[in-house]
């Protein structure tokens, strides 16, 4: 469209860009006397860029509008992201960030500028893509396996383009001919695709709106870039490049190109894998030390350490405890990088208990496994839809799709509520025992029932404290309750949709929820606002954990990938890409150093959080896995299932002997060991009851929950 064109060059050379507006001029064979004939051309929507569709030149592999000069780089280059500034005055950007809040119209924006692009023939589709595929179906085996990686994407593009373009029986037929060679884990986004028939279908579906603005990431070598780009160039097959060029990010590294094992362990995804670029930041996964107080104990720094089964430790030889733990962690990060509450008496109080139990603490390894109890929610008609149990395993917690949440204490001692305030007045406050005249024996039960959810209750967690109690619901709030009265303080409103997790800090007052908008959110218990909003993930957040340290706050999500966001900045720190499927469960080693997480593939993946790396697979599974945790030393990973089974790993042995050597960080040449059979300690059975909860308690008993299903 040569109008569109002139306007670009004029625009251009107002703003002095005169190399672009030379590429520019040379691609499309305009001489300077042709600019000066044509009037400015005013445009009539304000809100859309005029962007020339330029192929790009043999010579250099052009960025995303083949315009702005940040667009030019090397064959290989990650393209940065350019704007193309409308003559109206609004600007684009062209790589849209993913996690940006997109204005309503914006992808419609775009979905008009690849508009632009579709000089090809709709009939010629089909022939584009089998072309391909042969080339790369031919090429040699190092390259095959990295190239293959361009079949999704680009059959997604091409038929959302052919719909776009309103070509609906093409599109049909081109869908017909080649969804069957797609990787069997896409077949749920496949099935969303093959919805979408008409250009009506497109405006508001998530999916699609996802794949048009978020960039598809393709990790490749050079030399199989290089043969890609060849290739294409010379069938003068432009309406592949410009897809390539437009919607995906190629991440290209010098090496060797990966093998088929190798790519399918990272890939999956929603938006394809994660950049490099992405796992580069610094993370502090060391542990904070921990505040030194008098203790009537021996090895009192040695145990003070195991709060929340913090960091390994060896059996403590009485002389040299002092001394360890007084080190701070070259990892950790500064003790007062995020403000932390102070300890109460009270919590000193039950950091004594804690080490008098962690010195009971039985050693697990493959030779000594936990023993495990488990609690059946028996009559669960209400649907029992989230667990969780106190750090001392005193009470445990059901969230219910009636609504409701049902405390219950496990230990003898009863749920009593605080007097009235009338009663409290008469009680001597200076008695010892003013703790005790201050509950209610009349209240006292073993069950509380909390009302006041009007929605199916999906996640719940008790503060460290056990003073407090959150859960949040499908009606998008969530609840702060009072486990001294058993009633609810504050409702935390701030998410529109369904709020899928809640979990307090490991220190208590921060907690992070997190749901069906997409992001997460951190709040403080005295704020009604949030401190912070994570926003990145392409779906669902359908899980939330924080880091021991509590710098930091790991997210799962539907889209497939996990995040790492740090809590001063709300910077993603972390993308791991891998699940084949929703992520329903996360876990850090007690150390800090790893994560392992669980999703509907039934696969447990395990990542080192420094060097930003996947390090091991667990395969076992056969469903959903709902539940991770380790044992409180660290040396035991369990994971509970709806396949109704309990599973036991060797974690030491897992992280032992990791290659993280800067090689694999930098291209992703990660080799897992084949088989993962041989860090599988056991696995237990239940008669019929999937598996949603487990937690270990200070003394290494295995504690697991879930409700009987009849069927």
């Amino acid at each position: 469209d040569r109008q569109t064109l002139v306007a670009v060059l004029q625009f251009l050379r107002r703003s002095n860009l005169r190399e672009s507006e030379e590429i520019l001029r040379r691609e499309a064979r305009l001489l300077g006397d042709d600019l000066g004939n044509v009037a400015a051309v005013a445009t009539s929507s304000p809100g859309v860029a005029a962007v020339a569709a330029v192929p790009p030149g043999k010579g250099e592999a052009r960025g995303h509008c083949g315009v702005c000069p940040s667009s030019r780089r090397e064959p290989g280059e990650a393209g940065s992201a350019c704007a193309a500034r409308s003559l109206g005055g609004s600007s684009l950007c062209w790589e849209t960030r993913v996690g940006a809040v997109l204005v309503e119209d914006q992808p419609d924006v775009s979905a008009v500028l690849s508009a632009y692009n579709q000089q090809g023939d709709p009939t010629l589709y089909e022939e584009y893509y089998s072309g391909l595929k042969h080339f790369i179906e031919c090429s040699l085996d190092c390259h095959r396996a990295e190239l293959s990686q361009l079949f999704y994407p680009l059959f997604v593009h091409m038929y959302l383009e052919l719909v776009y373009n309103q070509h609906e029986s093409e599109a049909k037929s081109f869908f017909e001919r080649f969804h069957g060679d797609q990787e069997c884990y896409y077949q749920d986004d496949l099935r969303v695709l093959s919805s979408l028939t008409k250009k009506e279908h497109m405006k508001g579906n998530e999916t699609m709106l996802d794949f048009r603005t978020s960039k598809f990431v393709l990790r490749i070598s050079r030399d199989s870039y290089q043969l890609l780009k060849r290739h294409l160039q010379e069938k003068q097959n432009n309406q592949i490049w410009n897809i390539v060029q437009e919607h995906l990010y190629i991440d290209i590294f010098d090496g060797m190109p990966r093998s088929k094992q190798q790519i399918d362990a990272m890939v999956g995804s929603l938006a394809g894998e994660a950049k490099r670029e992405a796992n580069k930041a610094k993370v502090f996964f060391g542990l904070l030390k921990e505040p030194e107080f008098d203790v009537p104990l021996d090895d009192e720094d040695e145990e003070g350490e195991n709060e929340e089964g913090k960091p390994k430790k060896k059996k403590p030889k009485k002389d040299n405890v002092g001394s360890k733990s007084k080190k701070q962690d070259p990892n950790a990060p500064p003790q007062n990088r995020i403000p932390l509450p102070e300890l109460k008496d009270s919590d000193k109080l039950d950091k004594v208990m804690n080490m008098k139990e962690a010195a009971r603490r039985v050693r697990l390894g493959p030779e000594c496994l936990p023993s495990i109890c488990f609690y059946t929610f028996l009559n669960a008609y209400q649907g029992l839809t989230a667990v969780d149990i106190t750090d001392d395993s005193s009470m445990i917690v059901g969230g219910f799709a009636d609504s409701t949440v049902r405390v219950w204490s496990v230990t003898p001692k009863k749920l009593r509520s605080v007097k009235t305030a009338a009663d409290l007045s008469l009680i001597d406050k200076e008695s010892d025992d003013v703790l005790e005249r201050i509950m209610d024996e009349k209240t006292a039960s073993e069950l509380k029932i909390l009302y006041g959810h009007s929605g199916p209750v999906y996640g719940t967690s008790f503060s460290p404290d056990r003073n407090y109690l959150l859960s949040c619901s499908e009606d998008g709030t969530v609840r702060l309750w009072s486990l001294q009265t058993f009633t609810c303080l504050v409702g935390y409103k701030g998410h529109n949709y369904p709020v899928w997790d809640t979990q307090f800090s490991p220190y208590g007052y921060y907690f992070v929820s997190g749901g069906h908008d997409r992001v997460a959110r951190l709040w403080a218990t005295d704020h009604y606002q949030p401190l912070r909003i994570f926003a990145g993930h392409l779906a669902d957040v359908t899980c939330t954990r924080f880091h021991p340290n509590s710098n930091y706050i790991a997210t799962g999500s539907a889209d497939r990938t996990i995040r790492l966001w740090d809590v001063l900045n709300g910077n993603c720190v972390r993308i791991f890409t891998g699940h084949k499927g929703p992520i329903h469960s996360l876990a850090f080693s007690p150390n800090g150093r790893f994560l392992a997480t669980g999703a509907t593939d039934g696969r447990v993946l395990l990542w080192d959080i420094g060097h930003g790396l996947m390090v091991g697979e667990l395969k076992g599974h056969t469903d959903t896995i709902y539940a991770l945790r380790f044992s409180r030393d660290g040396e035991i990973l369990a994971s509970g299932s709806m396949d109704n089974t309990v599973r036991l790993w060797d974690a030491v042995k897992a992280f032992e002997d990791l290659e993280t050597d800067d090689f694999t960080t930098a291209t992703g040449h990660i080799n897992l060991p084949e088989n993962s059979q041989d860090l599988l300690l056991g696995t237990y059975m239940t008669k019929s009851t999937p598996v949603v909860h487990l937690h270990f308690t200070r003394r290494n008993l295995l504690l697991a929950a879930g409700a009987y299903s009849s069927q």
